[in-house]
């Protein structure tokens, strides 16, 4: 059989929502190409987990790369997907050059194709993403390895969305916490809350191609085989009561659960939220403050923001 490859060039910012886009036309799975990649390796703090001078890398911007069966009509389709990574625009998103290229893949080639662009990745200290099918041995006894199956769309885990959530989980969770992951993808939020001590874990996601994907993804991972997979719109008609609510999503999106995920927060609970570029910082607090909510404390890589925020009550005001 062959496989039709779709190369999108386009931003570090913007690859999740690419990925996404590209999902939900009906490729069966998607590889990233980040210049960040060696960026972030270069600046780790946590060990050699590739060798940069063989690692095969574009030098600047981003590739989203996806494989279209050949049983769907590529003319057909493409034309749409160009429309809609411009509609990223309105969202603050930098797309870049958004030029999109084609060719063909026969299927023998198609293991090696996928994982040329998969690698072991330290997300801080205590976390490490790892291909599902590389074997990799932990730094220390303390580091917790999460197995995902980059057969389906997820972060790769050098965009700066994810690393500031799961630096801003390692800071909240201590032990038996209820954790709501809402817009999960691949679940990649919920496996790290059960590796840093979280109890119960709910993950929900519109997209019926991420529950998929994060099912499996829980699967590989024992620690979270207990994770509560559900399909959703953000967190409405949810009405169970959280510790941590953690969102890694766009800005635009958080305003739109900000007063649903202030209903399911526990009085004492917290708010993880990412997803945002800083040009939307004001406008997604203005809700937030508006809600109830106060900030405790702030990340920011590069132009990407992340909060930890509780309820406002009389000792935080």
């Amino acid at each position: 059989m062959k496989w039709n490859q779709v190369s999108v060039l386009t931003t570090s910012e913007a690859v999740e929502a690419v990925s996404n886009i590209l999902m939900e036309s009906g490729a069966n799975g998607v590889a990233i190409e980040d210049a960040m990649d060696v960026v972030n390796f270069e600046s780790d703090a946590f060990g050699e987990i590739l060798d940069v001078a063989t690692f095969d890398h574009i030098k600047e911007g981003a590739k989203v790369i996806a494989y279209f069966p050949e049983t769907i009509f590529l003319p057909e389709i493409l034309p749409t997907v160009e429309a809609r990574v411009l509609q990223l625009e309105e969202f603050g998103l930098n797309i870049g050059e958004n030029k999109i290229e084609t060719s063909e893949v026969v299927e023998s080639d198609w293991a090696t194709a996928w994982k040329k662009y998969y690698h072991p990745v330290n997300i801080s200290r205590y976390l490490t993403i790892v291909p599902e099918w590389q074997d990799y041995t932990p730094h220390s006894t303390d580091e917790h390895v999460m197995k995902l199956d980059p057969g389906m769309a997820f972060g790769t885990g050098t965009h700066p969305t994810t690393r500031l959530t799961l630096q801003a989980l390692e800071v909240v969770l201590r032990s038996g916490e209820t954790v709501i992951d809402v817009g999960t993808g691949s679940g990649v939020l919920s496996i790290a809350s059960k590796c840093l001590g979280a109890g119960e874990v709910y993950a929900y996601d519109l997209d019926e191609v991420a529950v998929a994907s994060a099912k499996e993804n829980m699967n590989l991972n024992p620690v979270a085989k207990d994770v509560i997979v559900a399909p959703n719109n953000l967190l409405v008609g949810i009405d169970k009561k959280a510790d941590v609510i953690v969102a890694n999503i766009l800005a635009d999106i958080i305003i739109e659960l900000i007063p649903d995920a202030y209903r399911c927060l526990n009085e004492d609970g917290t708010f993880i939220i990412s997803g945002i570029i800083e040009d939307k910082e004001s406008a997604v607090l203005e809700v937030l403050y508006e809600n109830g909510f106060v900030v405790d404390q702030r990340f920011q890589q590069k132009d990407w923001l992340a909060f930890i925020l509780k309820k406002a009550n009389e000792e935080l005001i």
